[in-house]
């Protein structure tokens, strides 16, 4: 008896790609005319860090939102490339953005993760677009910013990206400089690892485990976490929505490089 012939899908099959939302501090404080200049100023130093990085940022799939960013990156963009070369050139044109006097100064979350993000009617859908809008919303990233306030950036990567990239060491990453945020965010839930360019792990430790929810009846370190993940979703301007899917989360050792204390 033969066995059975499967044909492939038809069209394009989704591939793994980053996704990325930037959003700046307090810019709802400023008025009319300064927030058209510090949106100018994003755009720039976002695309001369991906200049100096080598990426290629008409290339990516850009949805701009006032004081925020998200992009949707090819496929063929390397992970490690992101994570390093390109937030340390972020950082330090922040940091030359922010010495010209009497300007404002223009402070950003970054948020970055992986996964399948086809295009969708509003936007982009699946998992990981939803991920960067509720990461970049952070409360342990804003409350990091706020305790770091000679900072100009932080960064919050996805656990996947953390396990993936980051643990390799590729182009000098390390993973002792992130620190490990439980994330609640609406109906999503998910471990995030945040990093300030500049900081070490013990300056931020305080302000990530006060701006961490506490997960119900146990702490994260004796029990198995059942996290909500948004299963589909789509990304639309700064809202999205998704149905919800319990699954065990990748757990770093306790011994693992980057373990939070």
């Amino acid at each position: 008896m033969s066995e059975p012939v499967f044909p492939l899908p038809s069209g394009s099959t989704p591939r793994r790609r980053l996704c990325l939302a930037v959003d700046m501090e307090q810019y709802s404080l400023l008025d009319t005319r300064t927030q058209s200049a510090v949106q100018s100023d994003l755009v720039r130093v976002l695309d001369e860090a991906a200049t100096l990085t080598g990426l290629d940022r008409g290339a990516w799939a850009r949805q701009p939102q006032g004081d925020m960013e998200f992009a949707v990156l090819p496929e063929t963009t390397p992970e490690a490339v992101v994570l390093g070369p390109f937030v340390h050139h972020l950082a330090v044109r922040l940091g030359a953005l922010n010495a010209r006097s009497a300007a404002p100064r223009v402070r950003l979350r970054l948020a970055v993760d992986t996964g399948v993000a086809p295009d969708a009617a509003l936007g982009h859908a699946g998992p990981a677009p939803v991920a960067v809008a509720r990461y970049v919303n952070a409360p342990q990233v804003k409350a990091v910013l706020a305790v770091l306030t000679s900072a100009d950036l932080a960064v919050i990567v996805s656990d996947r990206l953390y396990q993936d990239v980051v643990r390799s060491g590729q182009l000098g990453l390390d993973p002792a400089q992130y620190v490990r945020a439980h994330v609640q965010v609406k109906e999503f839930g998910g471990y995030g690892w945040i990093r300030v360019p500049g900081h070490e792990p013990d300056d931020m430790r305080a302000a990530v485990d006060g701006g961490r929810e506490p997960l119900p009846n146990a702490p994260v370190e004796k029990r198995a976490n059942l996290s909500q993940h948004v299963r589909h979703g789509v990304a639309v301007g700064r809202d999205v929505r998704g149905d919800l899917n319990l699954g065990l989360p990748a757990m770093p050792t306790a011994d693992g490089p980057g373990h939070a204390r």
